[in-house]
Protein backbone atom coordinates (compact mmCIF):
# COMPACT_ATOMS: atom_id res chain seq x y z
CA UNK A 1 0.00 0.00 0.00
CA UNK A 2 2.80 2.43 0.94
CA UNK A 3 4.56 1.70 -2.36
CA UNK A 4 1.43 2.73 -4.28
CA UNK A 5 1.26 5.98 -2.28
CA UNK A 6 4.90 6.85 -3.09
CA UNK A 7 4.46 6.04 -6.79
CA UNK A 8 1.20 8.02 -6.87
CA UNK A 9 2.79 11.09 -5.25
CA UNK A 10 5.76 10.91 -7.65
CA UNK A 11 3.55 10.63 -10.73
CA UNK A 12 1.28 13.48 -9.55
CA UNK A 13 4.34 15.65 -8.83
CA UNK A 14 5.86 15.03 -12.27
CA UNK A 15 2.54 15.62 -14.05
CA UNK A 16 2.00 18.84 -12.06
CA UNK A 17 5.53 20.00 -13.01
CA UNK A 18 4.87 19.23 -16.70
CA UNK A 19 1.59 21.17 -16.67
CA UNK A 20 3.18 24.17 -14.92
CA UNK A 21 6.33 24.07 -17.07
CA UNK A 22 8.66 23.51 -14.08
CA UNK A 23 10.06 20.11 -15.12
CA UNK A 24 13.59 21.62 -15.28
CA UNK A 25 13.35 22.54 -11.59
CA UNK A 26 12.18 18.99 -10.79
CA UNK A 27 15.20 17.52 -12.63
CA UNK A 28 17.54 19.92 -10.83
CA UNK A 29 15.98 19.04 -7.46
CA UNK A 30 16.30 15.30 -8.19
CA UNK A 31 20.03 15.51 -8.92
CA UNK A 32 20.70 17.86 -6.01
CA UNK A 33 18.77 15.60 -3.63
CA UNK A 34 20.69 12.54 -4.85
CA UNK A 35 23.99 14.35 -4.23
CA UNK A 36 22.85 15.50 -0.77
CA UNK A 37 21.72 11.95 0.10
CA UNK A 38 25.12 10.48 -0.79
CA UNK A 39 26.93 13.22 1.18
CA UNK A 40 24.69 12.62 4.20
CA UNK A 41 25.17 8.85 4.02
CA UNK A 42 28.96 9.16 4.00
CA UNK A 43 28.83 11.61 6.90
CA UNK A 44 26.61 9.28 8.92
CA UNK A 45 28.68 6.25 7.98
CA UNK A 46 31.92 7.71 9.33
CA UNK A 47 30.35 8.67 12.68
CA UNK A 48 28.49 5.35 13.04
CA UNK A 49 31.64 3.35 12.25
CA UNK A 50 33.49 5.35 14.90
CA UNK A 51 30.84 4.77 17.59
CA UNK A 52 30.32 1.13 16.64
CA UNK A 53 34.08 0.69 17.00
CA UNK A 54 33.94 2.26 20.45
CA UNK A 55 31.02 -0.05 21.32
CA UNK A 56 33.10 -3.04 20.24
CA UNK A 57 36.00 -1.86 22.42
CA UNK A 58 33.58 -1.38 25.33
CA UNK A 59 32.22 -4.88 24.73
CA UNK A 60 35.67 -6.49 24.54
CA UNK A 61 36.87 -4.63 27.65
CA UNK A 62 33.83 -5.77 29.65
CA UNK A 63 32.42 -2.25 30.08
CA UNK A 64 29.14 -3.20 28.39
CA UNK A 65 28.81 -6.21 30.68
CA UNK A 66 29.32 -3.94 33.70
CA UNK A 67 26.74 -1.46 32.39
CA UNK A 68 24.35 -4.33 31.67
CA UNK A 69 24.93 -5.62 35.19
CA UNK A 70 24.17 -2.16 36.54
CA UNK A 71 20.87 -2.01 34.64
CA UNK A 72 19.93 -5.68 35.15
CA UNK A 73 18.04 -5.18 38.48
CA UNK A 74 15.95 -2.39 36.91
CA UNK A 75 15.27 -4.45 33.78
CA UNK A 76 14.26 -7.47 35.86
CA UNK A 77 11.69 -5.31 37.65
CA UNK A 78 10.37 -4.00 34.34
CA UNK A 79 10.18 -7.52 32.87
CA UNK A 80 9.21 -9.82 35.77
CA UNK A 81 7.88 -12.52 33.39
CA UNK A 82 11.27 -12.94 31.68
CA UNK A 83 13.57 -15.45 33.41
CA UNK A 84 16.88 -13.79 34.44
CA UNK A 85 19.08 -16.04 32.27
CA UNK A 86 16.78 -16.18 29.26
CA UNK A 87 18.28 -14.93 25.93
CA UNK A 88 15.52 -12.30 25.76
CA UNK A 89 17.02 -10.57 28.81
CA UNK A 90 20.42 -10.35 27.10
CA UNK A 91 18.91 -8.91 23.92
CA UNK A 92 16.82 -6.40 25.89
CA UNK A 93 19.89 -5.21 27.79
CA UNK A 94 22.01 -5.01 24.61
CA UNK A 95 19.27 -3.06 22.86
CA UNK A 96 19.06 -0.63 25.77
CA UNK A 97 22.86 -0.13 25.76
CA UNK A 98 22.88 0.56 22.00
CA UNK A 99 20.03 3.07 22.41
CA UNK A 100 21.82 4.64 25.38
CA UNK A 101 24.72 5.52 23.07
CA UNK A 102 22.44 6.69 20.27
CA UNK A 103 23.20 3.76 17.97
CA UNK A 104 19.69 3.19 16.65
CA UNK A 105 21.03 1.24 13.65
CA UNK A 106 22.78 -1.21 15.97
CA UNK A 107 19.82 -1.32 18.35
CA UNK A 108 17.28 -2.33 15.69
CA UNK A 109 18.50 -5.91 15.05
CA UNK A 110 18.90 -6.43 18.81
CA UNK A 111 15.34 -5.20 19.34
CA UNK A 112 14.02 -7.59 16.69
CA UNK A 113 15.85 -10.51 18.33
CA UNK A 114 14.47 -9.47 21.74
CA UNK A 115 10.92 -9.42 20.33
CA UNK A 116 11.44 -12.85 18.76
CA UNK A 117 12.57 -14.24 22.11
CA UNK A 118 9.69 -12.56 23.95
CA UNK A 119 7.24 -14.02 21.42
CA UNK A 120 8.75 -17.45 22.04
CA UNK A 121 8.27 -16.93 25.79
CA UNK A 122 4.66 -15.99 25.01
CA UNK A 123 4.15 -19.41 23.42
CA UNK A 124 4.25 -17.98 19.89
CA UNK A 125 0.78 -16.48 20.29
CA UNK A 126 -0.51 -13.85 17.86
CA UNK A 127 -1.39 -11.55 20.79
CA UNK A 128 1.34 -9.57 22.52
CA UNK A 129 2.45 -10.19 26.08
CA UNK A 130 2.93 -7.63 28.83
CA UNK A 131 6.72 -7.86 28.34
CA UNK A 132 6.43 -7.23 24.61
CA UNK A 133 4.36 -4.09 25.19
CA UNK A 134 6.78 -2.85 27.86
CA UNK A 135 9.78 -3.49 25.63
CA UNK A 136 8.19 -1.65 22.71
CA UNK A 137 7.41 1.34 24.95
CA UNK A 138 10.95 1.46 26.34
CA UNK A 139 12.60 0.86 22.96
CA UNK A 140 10.76 3.74 21.27
CA UNK A 141 11.40 6.19 24.10
CA UNK A 142 14.76 5.05 25.44
CA UNK A 143 17.18 7.33 27.27
CA UNK A 144 20.00 8.48 24.99
CA UNK A 145 23.24 9.84 26.42
CA UNK A 146 25.00 10.46 23.11
CA UNK A 147 22.71 11.13 20.11
CA UNK A 148 25.26 9.84 17.61
CA UNK A 149 23.10 10.05 14.50
CA UNK A 150 21.90 13.59 15.24
CA UNK A 151 25.48 14.73 15.92
CA UNK A 152 26.56 13.18 12.62
CA UNK A 153 23.79 15.00 10.72
CA UNK A 154 24.70 18.30 12.40
CA UNK A 155 28.37 17.77 11.50
CA UNK A 156 27.47 16.96 7.88
CA UNK A 157 25.60 20.25 7.60
CA UNK A 158 28.51 22.18 9.20
CA UNK A 159 26.95 23.05 12.55
CA UNK A 160 29.27 25.27 14.61
CA UNK A 161 28.73 23.11 17.70
CA UNK A 162 27.17 19.77 16.74
CA UNK A 163 27.35 18.40 20.29
CA UNK A 164 25.12 21.15 21.76
CA UNK A 165 22.25 18.68 21.31
CA UNK A 166 23.61 16.25 23.96
CA UNK A 167 22.20 17.83 27.15
CA UNK A 168 18.72 18.62 25.72
CA UNK A 169 18.61 15.07 24.32
CA UNK A 170 19.37 13.54 27.72
CA UNK A 171 16.57 15.60 29.32
CA UNK A 172 14.03 14.93 26.54
CA UNK A 173 14.73 11.19 26.33
CA UNK A 174 14.71 10.79 30.14
CA UNK A 175 11.28 12.45 30.30
CA UNK A 176 9.98 10.32 27.41
CA UNK A 177 11.31 7.11 28.98
CA UNK A 178 9.72 7.87 32.37
CA UNK A 179 6.45 8.81 30.66
CA UNK A 180 6.46 5.61 28.56
CA UNK A 181 7.06 3.40 31.62
CA UNK A 182 4.39 5.26 33.63
CA UNK A 183 1.80 4.94 30.84
CA UNK A 184 2.70 1.27 30.32
CA UNK A 185 2.25 0.52 34.03
CA UNK A 186 -0.97 2.53 34.23
CA UNK A 187 -2.62 0.56 31.42
CA UNK A 188 -1.25 -2.73 32.76
CA UNK A 189 -2.76 -2.05 36.20
CA UNK A 190 -6.02 -0.92 34.59
CA UNK A 191 -6.21 -4.14 32.55
CA UNK A 192 -5.37 -6.21 35.66
CA UNK A 193 -8.15 -4.53 37.64
CA UNK A 194 -10.58 -5.31 34.82
CA UNK A 195 -9.52 -8.95 34.92
CA UNK A 196 -7.70 -8.88 31.54
CA UNK A 197 -4.23 -10.46 31.42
Amino acid sequence: MVNYLWVGMTVIGVLFAMVNGTIDQVNEALFKSAKDAVTLCFGLMSILVFWLGLMKIAQESGLLDKLSGFFRPLVRRLFPEVPPNHPAMGYILSNMMANLFGLGNAATPLGIKAMEQLKELNGGKATVSRSMITFLAINTSSITLIPTTVIAIRMTYHSKSPTDIVFPTIIATAISAVAAIAIDRYFYLKRTRNGVK
